[in-house]
């Protein structure tokens, strides 16, 4: 295989958990590895597509539940590498879109390791096409902003809250569902309107997919009462409830008490 030789170190994509939704030449890279580094969040459909003969390592890193830290991880991918082996770093999502890609990618370029990046998608489209909403919307949300919310331990989250307060903005806060109440405080507090539409959204493009429509005010209750143990990610912004407004829930969606009318 031309663009997998043994020896050389794949990104890869694995999207937010449905299989279907990998791309062809994620689904043939991922087949035809020799070793298989994969994050905690790749779902199972996903991990089946490992031919029978490959390693599999799980080095997947949770909050607060961490296997393997960064360094580590990125010394296993070198060595797998260097004893020449075809190895699939399977990140969630999209590895450029915050999956620590470019520690990664320095590593192996340090050890002079060829290494490339398959894209997948992230979970932000995934979320909004399970709520049957577009992420920007002519006249009314005409900027896309992907934040993340995980900090470390003890830390406030770094973030310029005064930047993502814009009204004709969608945030997409992934790792938001522990930092909601944070996220509701300082987008108020930097002139969000506490009605701005938010939808929660749990193990999006899975079965067991949940939505949650509440606004920003009521955010830290939603978060705190609405989901499970799920990760789940945060939408916040205007189109979020035109398509809100646009469509009957499901039956599987809940809804916090509409806000009031304009008199």
């Amino acid at each position: 295989m031309t663009d997998f030789p043994p020896g050389m170190v794949w990104l890869v994509g694995a999207g937010p958990g449905d299989p279907e939704l990998l791309t062809r030449k994620a689904a043939r890279l991922i087949e035809t590895a020799d070793v298989v580094f994969h994050d905690a969040l790749v779902g199972p459909g996903v991990l089946d597509l490992i031919g029978p003969d490959a390693r599999i390592v799980h080095v997947g890193k949770r909050s607060g539940r961490h296997s393997k830290d960064q360094a580590t991880i990125d010394a296993l991918l070198v060595e797998a590498a260097l004893e020449g082996n075809r190895v699939v770093r399977l990140k969630g999502g999209d590895p450029a879109i915050f999956g620590r890609a470019t520690e990664e990618i320095e590593a192996c370029r340090a050890a002079g390791i060829a290494v490339r990046i398959c894209p997948g998608v992230t979970a932000a489209s995934a979320a909004a096409a399970g709520l049957g909403a577009s992420l920007t919307l002519r006249g009314l949300a005409r900027k896309l902003v992907f934040v993340t919310a995980h900090a470390k331990a003890g830390e406030p989250l770094d973030i310029d809250w005064q930047s993502l307060s814009d009204p004709q903005a969608t945030v997409a806060v992934y790792m938001g569902k522990a930092a909601a109440g944070d996220v509701s405080r300082q987008l108020i507090e930097a002139g969000l309107p506490t009605e701005t539409p938010v939808a929660l959204v749990e193990n999006a493009s899975l079965e067991n997919e949940r939505h949650f429509h509440t606004r920003l005010d009521l955010l830290p209750l939603a978060a705190r009462t609405a989901l499970g143990d799920g990760p789940a990610l945060l939408l916040i912004g205007a189109a979020i409830g035109f398509a809100q407004l646009a469509q009957p829930l499901r039956a599987s969606e809940e809804a916090l008490p509409a806000r009031p009318q304009e008199p």
